[in-house]
């Protein structure tokens, strides 16, 4: 791999981040402006520009026909909010949990996960399961919408903070500026994703990896930054249900809208490989039905629940690279992780029917 390798890596992932910044205090001071209400823009632009980096990257890939990399990345990000961003998180300080997350995002996303593998089984996402996933976006969206308007609790006001937190540096400029601000944040995204693609492709020719695996790894990681460091200094200020929520609505516009765009976009549709199938998808749904149970487990992840989480991210990494590699040592890791995760979940899972039933309890 090539000192340009890197640098177009490094390059495109510096582009994606700091565009989807700029787009985002961009589209927040410009919402605002004209008078629309936080919790709207919150739900909007704020949603779109956590998840435009994963949308750069799946729009780039089908453009270029490297559809592998892009399912790779959706996949490896979702795995990545749910293990590594809420884990890491949960580590730092234990999470509460927002009671409408809990309700409805977090079933929802198992719901949704559980469908897209589904949709995976034939082989190929085709153009038509991405318009739907995209109909489902929308609907998704404008229930969200609709629910905020109606709610003056602390949804809203989660929504609301976080807008006038984006928007603040930037209140005071003109509409110009604003404007400029957007078109520069579209502008990084675009080149960003295109280096990030390139650079991605290259690396993984020249060590023999599929690009597929470091669309679940590296790429996957890049891109779930923006949704770390987020959840990090939320989690800091003592703010788990922002945390959570952010991690959680990330993972779900990757799965409708970045998978959506991607599928698409790309005439023979997206292409599901093999071992995407048989490890990945699998390993999706699993951590975002675990959250169920442990997000009930008083209400909140844990430091001991986040660590068991982050743990379990670091062990399937490990795993990718040594399988990549054809290192003999995957062969005993492999169903030595699959026998602590089943342990692992067995104890959660029992925890968070116990802590369901001391919330029902407390509330009658």
């Amino acid at each position: 791999m090539s000192g340009w390798t890197v640098v177009g890596f490094v390059a495109g992932l510096v582009g994606l981040i700091g565009g989807a910044e700029l787009l985002v205090r961009g589209g927040t001071t410009l919402a605002t402006r004209f008078g629309i209400p936080p919790v709207i823009v919150g739900l909007t632009v704020v949603a779109f520009g956590t998840g435009a980096p994963e949308l750069a990257i799946g729009a780039g890939a089908a453009l270029s026909g490297t559809t592998s990399l892009a399912l790779g990345n959706v996949v490896g990000s979702n795995i990545a909010n749910v293990l590594l961003v809420l884990g890491a998180a949960a580590a730092v300080r234990s999470l509460a949990v927002n009671q409408q997350v809990l309700r409805v995002d977090i079933p929802l996303l198992a719901l949704i996960s559980v469908g897209v593998a589904t949709l995976s089984l034939t082989g190929t996402i085709s153009r038509v399961e991405g318009a739907l996933l995209l109909t489902v976006m929308v609907m998704y969206t404008a229930w969200l919408v609709r629910s905020a308007r109606k709610d003056s609790g602390s949804v809203a006001a989660e929504y609301a903070d976080e807008v006038d937190l984006l928007s603040r540096h930037t209140a005071q400029l003109g509409l110009a500026a604003i404007i400029g601000l957007l078109l520069a944040g579209v502008c990084l995204l675009v080149i960003g994703a295109e280096l990030l693609v390139r650079s991605t492709v290259s690396a993984a020719t020249g060590f023999g990896i599929d690009e597929a695996v470091i669309g679940l790894t590296v790429v996957a990681v890049g891109t779930s930054l923006p949704e770390l460091a987020t959840s990090l200094l939320a989690a800091r200020r003592g703010e788990g249900d922002i945390a959570v929520g952010n991690a959680v609505g990330s993972s779900v516009f990757n799965l409708l809208a970045v998978l959506g765009v991607t599928a698409v976009l790309s005439p023979g549709g997206v292409p599901v490989s093999e071992p995407i199938m048989r490890l990945d998808l699998p390993v999706m749904i699993a951590a975002a039905l675990v959250l169920i149970p442990v997000c009930w487990n008083g209400i909140r992840i844990t430091r001991i629940e986040g660590s068991i989480l982050f743990a379990a991210y670091i062990t399937y990494v490990i795993y990718l690279v040594l399988h990549a590699t054809d290192h003999q040592a995957s062969v005993v890791i492999a169903p030595a992780a699959v026998l602590a995760s089943v342990i692992a979940a067995v104890v959660i899972s029992a925890a968070g029917v116990q802590g369901w039933r001391q919330h029902r309890h407390a509330r009658r």
